[in-house]
């Protein structure tokens, strides 16, 4: 019997997303990449200072910081880029983060 196809389902094009299993941050801790709960300075510059030491040896530092900013994403260090790096070069390129991202950042 034939799998039911679900036409309102696009189908997974995994090439567009298979650059992430080449990065350097699936080596590493993913708490470096985020941060917790109520960190506060100098902790949280020191732990996005490490998460972008291992972006820099990354090999796919360049796709990473693309995808960052075109999916607006609110959270972590993508691509060597903190959250309020992304932030800045939104901005600069009049694409601030959507209003729910930046909803959920006051939360």
């Amino acid at each position: 019997m034939a799998p039911t196809a679900h036409p309102e389902r696009p189908p997974a094009i995994s090439e567009l997303w298979d650059w992430q299993l080449q990065g350097a941050c699936r080596q590493a801790d993913g708490e470096l990449f985020f941060h917790p709960y109520g960190e506060r300075e100098p902790s949280r510059s020191r732990r996005e200072r490490a998460a972008q030491a291992v972006c820099a040896i990354c090999p796919v530092l360049v796709r990473c910081r693309a995808y960052s900013l075109a999916a607006q994403e609110p959270y972590g260090v993508w691509g060597g880029l903190t959250e309020t790096d992304r932030q800045q070069i939104l901005a600069e390129q009049g694409t601030p983060l959507d209003e729910a991202a930046r909803s959920a950042e006051v939360a």
